[in-house]
């Protein structure tokens, strides 16, 4: 009877994961409501178009550390600095080649870069000598000053 319990738990627990269930939460809840989120070549246009710099943000459905960071764009002044940006998240697992082209530190996720409404890269990074572009998850600190600094030298 035990056994039989055990089974059917596990594939209780199996169907949930396999059926999506939690999918909506998947790599992070970023936050669309109140940050408006981009694809990029989307972004891209929109910041040509407005003049604005961008956020780019690379994370994958399965990084424990993107969904940490993914809490951040809560933050009510993470959300009002946002607005002064193109906001661009893209998943590293559909677009590889993309990623590569972000990648002068490595391929490590999440990786947050400031680009100008030109795309090409700022400037901006952690003041780490390694993953300069992973900002710290557990609080807003450390991107609002990178945000800050975007915006000083855009």
């Amino acid at each position: 009877m035990i056994r039989k319990n055990a089974i059917a738990v596990l594939l209780a627990v199996t169907a949930l994961l396999v059926s999506g269930v939690d999918s909506a939460l998947a790599g992070g809840d970023w936050n669309d409501k109140a940050v408006q989120w981009r694809s990029y070549d989307e972004g891209i246009g929109e910041a040509k178009k407005a003049g604005k710099p961008i956020l780019l943000i690379f994370y994958t459905d399965w990084c424990p550390h993107c969904t940490k960071y993914s809490a951040v764009f809560h933050d009510d002044a993470v959300i009002a600095k946002s607005k002064n940006f193109v906001m661009v998240r893209v998943n590293k697992d559909d677009n590889a080649e993309l990623s590569g082209k972000y990648a002068p530190d490595g391929q490590y996720i999440p990786r947050t870069f400031f680009l100008k409404s030109d795309a090409s890269l700022m400037g901006v990074k952690t003041p780490r000598d390694k993953y300069q572009y992973f900002y710290n998850p557990q609080g807003p600190a450390e991107l609002l000053a990178a945000m800050d600094k975007a915006l000083a030298s855009k």
